[in-house]
């Protein structure tokens, strides 16, 4: 027979079942909805004017590209994948540069399940010196807010990327909003061009039954969220001349022209062996 605790050890147990139900009703369950707010970068438009310009021209690609990688460290939030904004693009037939206007911003935002959108541009005087600048754009109300300017020097383009997300990250004041997020099935009929379906192949099909997410939604949800980038890489030089490789690199990839990208990509990780975007693009295309 059990014997009857102590006034000793009482405490001590009281002191355990009360600790275990703080984990209890702390802890989410598993398998959780994750209810971050979704963010989605468009292409930055070049608005340099003059010899500017030109020195500029060709990293839209690559800004949008590490601009999202960055951003993706903020705990607060979830950035849609480079690629899966590509493919909605594509889908739209659109072309990705000098197309997203707010208003085209809000819609294709909401294809992808995004409640925020960030659009933005950045100007070169032709002297070295750069400015790039940043707003959110509210899915549901279309209101634009944030508005952020940095500057700095076009030898450190990745330099003045991390200036513009580290105020983005600091001065949104983003909260979830109901609705789909991206990868989730749909629960009702849609209005909505058949592209705006979003998530692999696999995942569309399964997606339009009710219910808890499949083993494919998840999968989908899970790649068409971009991943960080670290520290070290988010501190390289990178100057503009090596950015309009990257950039290059990106555009090729996304025309399935695998072999010039990897030339390219390449290029880039024998400039900068540390700077881990490239390195991670050219083993997705081995990998693929």
């Amino acid at each position: 027979m059990d014997r009857p605790l102590s006034f000793a050890t009482r405490p001590i147990a009281a002191g355990i079942m009360t600790l275990a139900t703080a984990v209890a009703l702390t802890a989410a369950p598993a398998g959780a909805q994750d209810t971050r707010p979704v963010v989605v970068v468009f292409t930055f438009t070049n608005s340099s004017i003059g010899p500017g310009r030109a020195e500029f021209d060709g990293i839209a690609t690559g800004v949008q590209d590490l601009l999202i990688t960055d951003m993706a460290s903020n705990p607060k939030i979830r950035l849609v994948d480079r690629s899966r904004i590509d493919a909605v693009l594509q889908e739209q037939n659109m072309v990705k540069a000098n197309q997203v206007d707010p208003a085209t911003a809000v819609r294709l935002g909401k294809i992808m399940g995004a409640q925020y959108a960030v659009v933005g541009g950045f100007i070169a005087d032709g002297k070295g010196n750069a400015v790039l600048t940043g707003r959110t754009i509210d899915m549901e109300t279309t209101q634009i807010a944030n508005p952020e300017k940095v500057t700095g020097k076009s030898d450190d383009v990745l330099g003045i990327i991390g200036q513009l997300s580290a105020k983005l990250g600091s001065d949104m004041k983003l909260e979830s909003k109901p609705g789909r997020r991206v990868g989730e099935a749909r629960t009702a009929p849609s209005t909505e061009h058949p592209a705006q379906t979003v998530g692999s192949s696999g995942a569309k099909a399964a997606a339009v039954q009710s219910g808890a997410p499949t083993a494919a939604v998840k999968t989908a949800q899970a790649e068409t969220y971009a991943k960080p980038m670290s520290a070290k890489a988010a501190k390289t030089k990178l100057d503009v001349a090596t950015m309009k490789i990257y950039s290059n690199a990106l555009d090729e990839m996304d025309k399935k022209n695998n072999a010039k990208a990897a030339a390219l990509f390449k290029e880039v990780v024998a400039k900068f062996p540390e700077f881990e975007p490239a390195q991670n693009h050219l083993a997705e295309l081995k990998a693929g």
